[in-house]
């Protein structure tokens, strides 16, 4: 395993604070192609209806139109540390958005639901490349005292995509047809190929240079886990909830997979296709575990939220779409507090107070029915928005302090894959959790108050969990700290 860089003793002098312009055109570039691909994790799930009447087929077969997109992330995001050895970040990075933006044109042109579902998986393949490569470029690229201002700014995708998906599909339903859902996709993906090419220094290998040889075994194990994983999440609906044979089967299939292969990569280290061995730092699997958390609590709510104003209030999706703004707007108004407030005051007590919002937030629709005021739940959206957006930040932060260049693409695929598994389990805990508490209780309300009880717990166990975060980190002043790591072939 790599070593870790050493922390340098803190000096008087404060590091500049001018962001490094190279970093800088990176970040920019990466969050124009990013934003569309998070995007696309949310856009489609006010949707489902419509594309159902509109491909004459059922709900549960549109479901894969998600499922598919997810399973897809799950295949490629263990690959891009060898990929990006082998190919470079920037051409990695092109061919990535390229087979994004294809697949974003053809699920336009679907024509019946098979196709739509082989196109969301063409489309999976490019984007799960570039969740983590977009971390990994802008981490590698920046000076160390300046990571937690660039990082920002690509959380910025990473926050308010998946809470603004929703939102945006909602109008754009209520504007025109399903397949701008796609069609949106295209001007930011253009933009995206051209800044990128024009921007990311080009990091190819020379053609003499040694080259990453694949983990084959290890991403035979690491692959069909994760896939089984988010399959047999996927599953659970219908009255068996998690004891479905279809749900148990790849749940312990990928369960036992993920196991072995955790306990080959570790003696691997180095040479893993995902080395576990950056988990030994505290920061990291801090981090780690609060990214599933955060992708529970972030996920789950997108499926609950949208129900709650759709069959208990009886909301259209273009008119849901508009009740979820305030959220989108609180997660946006983070991206101006989050970085300073992490500078005062530190990663750990950024994030506790970021759950306690989300948590606080929480609780008014526990108590909400079908004639409850408006207004005061737009508050407690925004509140919830800006909550989950000053989380983000500090954890993208501190799950990279102390590794080497090296190490970071790993630890980039770890918290993403995290945030991913995470994401699919709130969805299918909470459509479980709403669906007994319906039927126990006969009473739909009731059944969306115990819900999201259940997420405010669980937002209160991120809390304590963000008590294990390190404190404040001293300034970065010595030259060794704020200049550019070099790159690590």
């Amino acid at each position: 395993m790599s070593s870790r860089t050493a922390p340098a003793p803190a000096s008087a002098s404060p590091p500049s604070q001018r962001l490094d312009p190279t970093a800088l055109r990176i970040a920019i570039a990466v969050l124009v192609g990013g934003i569309a691909v998070i995007l696309d994790s949310t856009i489609v799930s006010v949707a489902l209806d419509d594309l159902a009447r509109d491909l004459h087929s059922g709900v549960d077969a549109i479901q894969w139109v998600s499922t598919g997109y997810l399973l897809a992330l799950g295949v490629v995001i263990p690959t891009v540390g060898w990929s990006q050895g082998r190919l470079g970040a920037k051409r990695l990075w092109l061919w990535s958005l390229a087979v994004f933006l294809l697949g974003s044109v053809l699920c336009a042109a679907a024509w019946d639901v098979p196709s739509l579902i082989g196109f969301r998986v063409l489309q999976g393949l490019g984007g799960g490349a570039m969740l983590p490569l977009m971390t990994t470029m802008v981490m590698q690229s920046a000076p160390a005292a300046q990571a937690r201002k660039l990082v920002a700014t690509i959380a910025l995708p990473a926050a308010v995509g998946p809470i603004l998906g929703p939102v945006i599909g909602g109008l754009i339903l209520g504007a025109g047809s399903w397949r701008w859902l796609f069609l949106v996709n295209v001007p930011l993906c253009l933009i995206g190929l051209v800044l990128a090419q024009r921007v990311i220094p080009g990091d190819a290998p020379a053609a003499d240079a040694r080259r990453p040889r694949l983990d084959l075994p290890g991403f035979l194990l690491l692959a069909p886990a994760l896939v089984a994983l988010l399959w047999g999440l996927s599953n659970v609906t219908g009255d068996g909830g998690f004891g479905q044979t279809k749900v148990l089967a790849p749940l312990v299939a990928g369960a036992v997979l993920l196991a072995v292969f955790s306990v080959r990569a570790v003696r691997q280290g180095g040479a893993a296709l995902v080395d576990l061995g950056v988990l030994r730092s505290r920061p990291t699997w801090a981090a780690t575990a609060l990214f599933f958390l955060t992708g529970a609590s972030l996920y789950g709510a997108m499926l609950l939220l949208p129900l709650y104003w759709q069959q208990l209030r009886g909301a259209s999706a273009l008119v849901t779409g508009l009740y979820l703004i305030p959220q989108g707007v609180g997660s946006l108004l983070s991206r101006a507090l989050a970085p300073g407030l992490t500078e005062r005051i530190g990663e750990r007590w950024v994030t506790v107070l970021g759950f306690v919002l989300v948590g606080v937030a929480t609780v008014p629709f526990a108590f909400a029915d079908a004639h409850t005021t408006t207004w005061p739940l737009m508050i407690a959206l925004l509140v919830r928005g800006l909550g989950l957006g000053i989380v983000v930040i500090p954890l993208m932060t501190v799950a990279f302090r102390g590794l080497a260049h090296a190490e970071v693409p790993h630890a980039s695929i770890v918290t993403r894959i995290a945030q991913q598994v995470g994401g699919s389990v709130g969805v299918a805990l909470f459509a479980v959790i709403l669906a007994r508490a319906a039927h126990g209780s006969g009473s739909l309300a009731d059944a969306f108050a115990t819900a999201f009880w259940w997420a405010t717990g669980f937002t209160a166990l991120a809390v304590a969990l963000s008590f294990v975060l390190p404190g404040r980190e001293k300034e970065a002043s010595t030259p060794e700290e704020t200049e550019r790591v070099p790159s690590a072939r």
